[in-house]
């Protein structure tokens, strides 16, 4: 990891000791030119305790503790990363070849243990089949059952719902038919009974007749027999 430092001037104190030290600054600046590697100007030593603004931007307290008076602009540097190691750890070879082998070996008992619940899924799918195509004929000749059941279930219902419109028609045209014989029969009593009162004017015209009749004849015998 390296740092590059923006703010060279970060150690300094305020702009009084700034000025104060003006007089040194040639020997300041030949003894950090000499301190700074050749070629690349970067912090190289260890970091002290830091913030960070979530950014590539890396702030640092030179004396070792943070407060809230120390300026971030006098602070800032930063991150260069490089592919670069300071320290290479000599790895064994055979050690190494171990541990890749140990690696293998565990991911090829992880794969067996996953494949062994593949086929225990499977199996719990089959239902007892020896392959899915066996279990998909099995489960096709279910669904054709099903579906002819179904299809005859509705043939049989469409012929039922024939049949009972046909009843609904032959019960209304038989209370059509009642109802007009109903009325026949009635308009023939109505006629009977009108001939049958005609009748019987005639013959109560007829009764009248015969009773004045006998009157007249009882008061004139009676007539008769008082004056015997």
């Amino acid at each position: 990891l390296q740092v590059w430092m923006l703010s060279p001037g970060a150690a300094f104190g305020d702009h009084q000791h700034r000025v104060r030290s003006t007089m040194f600054l040639p020997l300041l600046l030949t003894v950090l030119t000499l301190s700074l590697p050749s070629g690349k100007a970067y912090f190289a030593g260890p970091l002290q305790p830091e913030m960070s603004n979530g950014t590539f931007h890396h702030y640092f307290v030179p004396d070792g503790d943070y407060e809230e008076n120390d300026d971030p602009e006098k602070c800032q540097m930063l991150f260069k990363m490089t592919d670069h190691r300071k320290c290479l750890l000599d790895e064994d070879q055979d050690s190494v070849i171990r541990d890749d082998f140990t690696i293998i070996k565990r991911h090829i008992e992880d794969a067996a243990r996953v494949l062994e619940g593949v086929g225990k899924s499977i199996s719990y799918d089959l239902d007892g089949e020896e392959s899915y195509g066996s279990y998909l004929r099995r489960e096709t000749t279910q669904i054709a059952e099903a579906f002819g059941n179904s299809e005859k279930s509705l043939l049989e219902l469409e012929v039922k719902f024939k049949q009972s419109q046909e009843n609904e028609l032959k019960e209304e045209h038989r209370i059509n038919d009642d109802f007009l014989d109903m009325i026949i029969h009635t308009r023939e009593a109505l006629k009977e009974t009108l001939d049958i009162s005609l009748g019987l004017r005639d013959k109560h015209e007829l009764l009248s007749l015969v009773i004045r009749s006998h009157g007249t004849r009882l008061s004139r015998l009676k007539n008769e027999y008082l004056k015997v």
